[in-house]
Parts: C-alpha cells; structure tokens; sequence
C-alpha cells in the first residue's frame, strides 16, 4: 500500500478516537450516579420513611399518578375526604362524608361530652312530641330540658344519661321545660321517671351526662310542612349525636342554615332547598345526604349515622 494511504489511515483512525474520548467526557454521568437515581426511584415509589411529612407527594406520585391514588388526608380543617362508595351517586340516597373528629367536641354549645351536670328531676305526662317537632309516641324514654340547656334547640336530639339514687336512665331530648325549670334540671316522661324514684316523690336530685348510643339506626331528614323551592325548613332526626350545624349546596358552596328554636334549619329565600345537605355533630364529623327531595312532613331515611363517642 503507498505510504500516502497508510498516512491518511492513521490520521482517520486517531480522529475517530479523539472524537470517542470528547464524546465520553462531555456524557456527565458515571455509573456511582446512574445507582444513585436507580435507588431514589425505588425508595419513592415505595412506602414514605419514618418521619416524612404527611401527605406530601413522592416523586413516583408526582410523575406517573395512579388511577387509584386517594386524596391526601393532610387537607385544611374544614375540607372533607368522601370515602369510595361501591355504588353511583344515582344508587344511594345518602352518601357518607367525614373530616377528622377529635375525642373532644369542639362544636359543642353548653352541653359539653363528659361533663356531669346536677340538678333535679320532675315528671309529666310526655308522648315524646314537643319543642323539637319530633312525632310523639314513638319513645317513652324522654326528657324535656330546661330553657338553658336546651339552647334555642341545640339540645333536640341529644341523649343523657341520668342518675339518681334509686337507679338511671337514658332518655332522648326532644321537648322544652320552660318558666320553673332551673338550670340542669331535666323533666323527664313518666316512664323515665319510674326507672329512678317511685312516683310519689314527685322530684329527685340528679346527675346526668351525655351519651353516645350504640342502638340509634340511622339519621332520616324530614322537609318542614309548606316547604317548597322558595322557602324551606329542615330537620335531622334520629342523630346519634347532638347537631352543630346543617348546611345546603348553593351555586355558590356550602350555605349554613340559622336553626329556629322549634328545630328546623330554615332557608326562607329557598337557597339550597331541595339541594345536597351537609350536617355536622359537635364532634366535628359532617355526613353530606343526597337525593333527598322537598317533600314536606315526610320522613325520608339515609343510610348513615354518626360514629359513636
């Protein structure tokens, strides 16, 4: 071969090489960095190590987000987290919604969770209707607050556990005793009465504290009798626990509701009326009630109740 090709071989071939070493020079990575990715990969795709901060999205979550991911329980207090319900919104009248709830009661109004109140207890002849518009004769074991407890209504519905020397009971609070009722007085049925003292005592010295039952069922919603999309009253019956506050779904959110002292939240423009209706316990769980329509002085039932405390 002349020696002018063998020269023009060997220029090409150190060309080729110099342009090899550039290339690997300018790549910038190195096998320790590759490992290094590889492992921060596998750690975020995995469980969150101990101590990271809650609800913070992984890097895995971030890139390549999973038809299954769930909202992060780390929301602001008031958002609520809905729950995967087995069936379409269509199917099931009531839909269950909750936020945190802490042991305490923070919603709560004078009647306050472990808390004993004392008084006296008297007795009349009660069918379980009264103040708080709740259809009489269906509970015998009832009880009617006295104006201070019952606080313009936030006392319907809420069950205390009395006691006396002779005995206790659990009643459900659905009426009023006004004029000479004191303060942490409770006049119970008769029924409920007999459990503690023989009725010729007349009335007896008391504790009572609030309960939480365990054998409630569920809540059922009932439209006030002259409800329609204009103007309507609203009532939560069969709560487990005492009712701090009941919302509409207005165009533009959540809509509270003022509650009259006879126990209906009213909407006397008709916002909301006929809408989704939120109701929040003194513990702070809201449970959001669907496909319930205006239809006055009819008891329409749900399938949820509030946890028990």
């Amino acid at each position: 071969m002349p020696r002018r090709w063998l020269f023009l071989s060997a220029a090409s071939a150190l060309v080729v090489v110099s342009l090899v070493i550039v290339l690997l020079q300018g790549d910038g990575s190195d096998p320790g960095s590759r490992d290094a990715g590889s492992v921060a990969g596998a750690r975020a795709s995995g469980a969150s190590p101990t101590g990271s901060t809650p609800g913070s999205p992984s890097p895995s979550r971030t890139r390549t987000p999973t038809p299954s991911a769930s909202p992060t329980a780390a929301e602001s207090p008031g958002a609520s987290v809905h729950a995967p319900s087995p069936t379409s919104s269509a199917a099931r009248p009531a839909e269950r919604s909750t936020r945190a709830v802490t042991a305490s009661a923070p919603l709560a109004g004078r009647i306050k969770p472990g808390v004993t109140y004392r008084g006296v207890a008297t007795f009349y002849d009660a069918d379980g209707g009264g103040a708080c518009m709740y259809d009489p004769g269906g509970d015998v074991l009832t009880g009617a607050m006295n104006s201070a407890d019952y606080e313009s209504a936030r006392a319907c519905g809420a069950f205390v556990r009395v006691d006396a020397g002779g005995g206790s009971v659990t009643v459900r609070i659905t009426n009023e005793c006004p004029g000479d009722c004191a303060p942490g007085q409770i006049d119970l049925s008769a029924e409920a009465f007999a459990r503690l003292a023989a009725p010729s005592a007349g009335r007896v010295p008391i504790s009572w504290t609030l309960v939480s039952p365990s054998d409630t069922g569920t809540v059922s919603v009932r439209y006030k009798t002259g409800s329609t999309r204009w103007w309507c009253g609203i009532q939560l019956i069969g709560h487990r626990n005492p009712l701090a506050r009941l919302e509409v779904r207005t165009g533009g959110g959540w809509r509270a509701l003022p509650r009259a002292g006879y126990n209906y939240f009213l909407a006397e423009d008709g916002g909301g009326c006929g809408g989704s209706i939120r109701v929040t316990d003194i513990y702070g769980e809201r449970l959001t009630l669907d496909g319930i329509a205006v239809r006055p002085d009819t008891v329409q039932p749900t399938r949820v109740q509030f946890a028990r405390h």
